[in-house]
């Protein structure tokens, strides 16, 4: 198990999703899956500008999952950036503002300044699983003032296939980083 998504029967090691990527994502976890009410509510979060409830979210995080980061001996927190023209659309990031909350929450620090879109690339919601590999291709690049560190963990609001977390992953540990980790709000269940 890699991603935390319900398997289809006992047999299965990796969901769909997982058992057709690369593997550069060690291992992630999620709170709840993708639908309503939590659907609902990462909308509002994202889209309507309810940046406080990103603390709700993270606090959620912390309790669930704050043992697991200190078994995976995470040394920073890196958000999912968005490309600075969605930024400035929105006005914020909600992947930041969650690792900014679990961060303090953890005692953990947190690096929005390692990982960066570098290519816009079309909404992931708008797209099927092949387009979504295919959207993010050459899409993230890494700091070459990051020092890499062992453990990262990355966060983001929403898991669907894995396609973004990957490609992050990829270029961290092209980077350096030994182990990328993941944690996100909810996940959905592939397309």
């Amino acid at each position: 198990m890699r991603c935390g998504k319900p398997l289809g029967s006992e047999v299965e090691e990796y969901c769909p999703d997982c058992s057709g990527t690369s593997g550069a994502v060690s291992q992630g976890k999620s709170l709840w899956q993708h639908r309503e009410p939590v659907s609902g509510a990462l909308y509002r979060f994202k889209y309507k500008n309810k940046r406080r409830w990103g603390k709700i979210f993270a606090g959620e995080l912390a309790q669930h999952y704050g043992r697991q980061l200190t078994q995976w001996k995470i040394d920073e927190i890196i958000p999912i950036p968005l490309h600075p023209s969605r930024r400035r659309l929105r006005g914020f990031n909600q992947a930041e503002i969650l690792a900014e909350e679990l961060g303090s929450m953890c005692s953990l620090p947190v690096r929005s300044d390692v990982l960066f879109r570098i290519k816009k690339t079309a909404p992931q919601k708008d797209l099927g699983k092949r387009e979504r590999s295919s959207n993010l291709r050459g899409a993230f690049g890494v700091s070459g003032r990051w020092k890499p560190c062992k453990n990262v963990l990355l966060v983001d609001d929403i898991y669907t296939t894995g396609a973004t977390v990957e490609r992050a992953a990829k270029v961290l540990k092209i980077a350096g980083a030994q182990n990328v980790y993941f944690l996100t709000v909810s996940i959905g269940q592939g397309i």
